[in-house]
């Protein structure tokens, strides 16, 4: 069955067309967009008429295409919402505003909703993730990071966070480039969140990791110069290489990241760092040397939950 979702994030609107059958997923399209729907949201506590303008659009074009190739399933698109929207003061007018536009009803993630979709949605696309191995799923978005642990395709527990690469840039990255100082604050701040959530480092397995900034980095470790899942899927970042990038990335502006890696950043040169400085604080402090990469997430799980 050809199924499709729609995922608004904080920083992407992301869209998936799949064939759905067996507890399988066949990639039949996919579309990323990133209109920073949660800009602002983290010191004003609402989403802008900028930010919500820049999301319709993306909707609107997205149900444009479905209408055009997949007419028979546009009308039956998964629409979900996380971080940015949950945090917003105005987010039922958002929503609203969305099911009047594109007759779509947004169905809005608790931060535990997210982690177990996303979960589902990172090992549909992973050959033998170990059907015994202890994996954690790290989800670094735009507003909040989910942290989903599970035995195979089991998930035990989640939490979600709210550190999240658009909100920590906000909140500590404020130069650009950002300074020494700035960097040394946001890496504190990780490594506090993360202590109050567990106390002590947590022990597994297999470390995976989803969304943009892994994903970007892949791209960028494989030299590649096109967007493939095939090769980013399983691909494994080492913790060196995401240290490297980010004393790189310390020294270039916004505009410099993106002309340097226009096919993997482009449009998120100014957040990437704060997503690489939860990534590479989380894997020091859990002891893990190499993440592996998935392409899948919430669109893909949602699919295969409902």
């Amino acid at each position: 069955m050809i199924r499709s979702s729609i995922d608004i994030g904080t920083n992407s609107v992301l869209l998936l067309v799949a064939d759905c059958s067996d507890g399988n997923i066949d990639v039949l399209h996919e579309e990323q967009n990133i209109p920073r729907l949660g800009q602002g949201v983290d010191q004003s506590g609402a989403l802008s008429e900028a930010a919500q303008q820049r999301v319709l659009d993306v909707l609107n074009s997205y149900k444009t295409y479905l209408d055009e190739n997949y007419n028979s399933i546009s009308s039956d698109t998964i629409v979900t919402a996380t971080s940015a929207v949950r945090d917003a003061s105005n987010r039922q007018e958002f929503l609203r505003r969305i099911k009047s536009e594109t007759g779509w009803t947004v169905r809005l993630l608790s931060g535990d909703d997210e982690a177990w979709v996303t979960y589902k949605g990172a090992l549909s696309v992973i050959e033998n993730p170990g059907s015994n191995s202890e994996i954690i799923v790290l989800d670094i978005g735009g507003g909040s990071t989910e942290i989903a642990r599970g035995v195979g395709t089991s998930l035990k527990n989640s939490v979600s966070l709210n550190m999240g690469s658009v909100r920590f840039t906000e909140r500590f990255l404020k130069q650009d480039p950002p300074t020494d100082d700035e960097i040394k604050s946001a890496r504190r701040e990780v490594k506090r969140m993360l202590t109050d959530w567990s106390g002590n480092p947590i022990s597994f397995d297999q470390l995976i990791g989803v969304a943009g900034t892994v994903t970007s980095m892949a791209g960028i470790d494989l030299g590649l110069d096109i967007y493939n899942t095939e090769k980013i899927n399983g691909h494994r970042c080492s913790r060196d290489f995401i240290d490297q990038i980010i004393e790189e990335f310390q020294n270039l502006k916004a505009a410099e990241i993106e002309k340097k890696y226009p096919k993997f950043l482009k449009g998120r040169g100014d957040v990437i760092t704060g997503g690489l400085l939860i990534l590479s604080e989380f894997m020091t402090w859990t002891g893990h040397n190499e993440v592996v990469v998935s392409t899948g997430g919430i669109r893909h799980g949602i699919l295969l939950d409902d």
